[in-house]
């Protein structure tokens, strides 16, 4: 009985930092954000930790691999920031950095965003994009949580849950220590870099979403989603690829990406 007087508890407080300024629109799908971390710390604490995980882990030394990750990346990168100008919302873009980097690592198909577009990318999951426009898709999906500034929401989340949102700033002072594993928790690096800790299955669909439209104003095709995802759930059989094990099931995935296709396809001019 506590604990979901607790949950309530948390909810209207989570609906009142709403109303008094708290939240922000997620672009595209127009969704209410709790936003409760200082954009500014966001970026610190975001850049401390990609240096970090850049540090520990072996960057790919393929030259095409590079240059494929950074050319579809810099394409969705600009087709987002010229969203945000279309939309009245230029001011934002001076919060992103964008930076496009190479895991060398066969074994794991995934990738991943942190706050103000830090992105990184493994080798294993070229495998399944096998071109520019299927690595767009998982472009525009890693572009797109950085975009919905979902670890904001998250880290938000975090400190509701945690310290019912009465000490804010006292968590965002707190050890290194202490900063550190809740920035890990938010950016969706667990303990062991490169393994992701699960973003909630509305921010993963939200980002396919808002992915397919960004790789539709860069030029890509959104129809490839369809094919990629097909193409993972065909190679999931075992269940062990990284990048499905955080996200939605297959079958709904590839249903909603149908869904959401045709206000993708508004967007795109080949």
């Amino acid at each position: 009985m506590k604990k979901v007087i607790f949950i309530k508890n948390i909810f209207f407080i989570g609906v009142f930092l709403c109303f008094i300024g708290a939240c922000s629109t997620v672009p595209i799908t127009n969704r209410s954000s709790l936003q409760l971390v200082p954009n500014s710390e966001l970026m610190t604490m975001s850049m401390k930790q990609y240096d970090q995980v850049l540090e520990t882990e072996k960057l790919s030394d393929n030259q095409e691999y590079i240059d494929t990750v950074r050319r579809v990346g810099i394409r969705i990168a600009s087709a987002a920031e010229s969203f945000l100008k279309e939309n009245g919302l230029g001011n934002e873009v001076a919060n992103y950095k964008w930076e496009f980097n190479v895991i060398d690592d066969d074994k794991t198909a995934n990738a991943w965003a942190m706050p103000g577009g830090k992105i990184a990318v493994y080798t294993g999951i070229l495998t399944y994009t096998q071109n520019d426009t299927g690595l767009a898709v998982v472009m525009g999906h890693e572009v797109a949580h950085a975009l919905a500034n979902h670890s904001n929401e998250r880290m938000s989340q975090a400190l509701l849950v945690n310290i019912g949102g009465a000490a804010l700033s006292a968590a965002l002072g707190s050890s290194s220590e202490e900063k550190a594993t809740l920035a890990m928790l938010a950016f969706g690096v667990g303990t062991s870099v490169g393994i992701l800790l699960p973003y909630s299955r509305l921010h993963e669909s939200e980002a396919d979403r808002i992915g397919m439209v960004l790789m539709a104003k860069a030029g890509y095709d959104p129809t490839e989603a369809l094919y990629f995802w097909e193409r993972m759930k065909a190679s999931n059989k075992s269940g062990n690829l990284a990048f499905l094990s955080t996200h939605p099931g297959d079958d709904k995935r590839i249903n909603d990406i149908q869904q959401h296709l045709p206000e993708a396809m508004q967007y795109y001019k080949p």
